[in-house]
């Protein structure tokens, strides 16, 4: 998480989301409408991961009642969702930090988007049990990421896909090169029977695939 802490990187983290994930604006949409599903109007709803703020951003928007404790380890990014929110940062209590700094809780909803790929996957179990503690009986979470097979040949095959998006997303080649050596050294990613393994050892329950969009995966699951 090194390159959050870089001010080119911070400053222009906010162009990244929209053109290099694959149905990005659609997935938060749908990340919203699941966290409500099962949440009061008012819902008070922990985002980890919150840095950069365009996740809080769009549930507030969509939401104008519910409240945020945004959490995030890089200082940098934090101020971004600050600057993000405009006037809506004063629903939103920001905490740097990882989960262990959240407030406890309990919380209607929580959400945790792009990030569980920067974390190895006992770092990972942890996080998610961490977050299930904090979330009422029966409250709703979200999460998604980068997750695609892992055996070798589909490893690589799915590297260089995503590097073939990247380029068709605008990124130059030598660009997305370096992003697929970046991803492929510095991220954690699992197979997405993996990825759900986690979070029911985590103690959620009725974990569904809500989103696959190349080698992106996302789930919803409850406490």
């Amino acid at each position: 998480m090194d390159a959050f802490a870089d001010p080119q990187a911070v400053a222009h983290y906010a162009d990244g989301p929209p053109r290099f994930v694959p149905g990005y604006q659609a997935m938060q949409r749908m990340a919203a409408l699941l966290l409500a599903e099962r949440s009061p109007d008012d819902a008070r709803v922990l985002v980890l991961g919150a840095g950069g703020g365009l996740e809080l951003r769009a549930f507030a928007e969509a939401y104008p009642d519910w409240s945020f404790d945004g959490v995030d380890p890089s200082a940098p990014m934090l101020k971004l969702a600050e600057q993000t929110l405009g006037p809506l940062a004063a629903r939103a209590r920001l905490h740097q930090g990882i989960i262990d700094d959240a407030p406890d809780g309990p919380f209607d909803a929580a959400s945790c988007l792009l990030t569980f790929h920067f974390m190895a996957r006992d770092e990972r179990r942890r996080t998610a049990s961490a977050i299930r503690n904090r979330l009422k009986p029966g409250a709703p979470f979200v999460t998604a990421h980068l997750s695609f097979p892992q055996d070798d040949d589909a490893r690589a095959r799915w590297l260089s896909r995503h590097a073939a998006f990247l380029i068709a997303s605008g990124l130059d080649p030598d660009q997305a090169a370096n992003a697929r050596l970046a991803i492929d050294s510095k991220t954690h990613i699992l197979a997405p029977e993996q990825d759900e393994a986690i979070l029911r050892e985590a103690g959620f329950h009725d974990v569904s695939l809500f989103y696959a969009a190349f080698s992106f995966r996302g789930w919803v699951a409850y406490a």
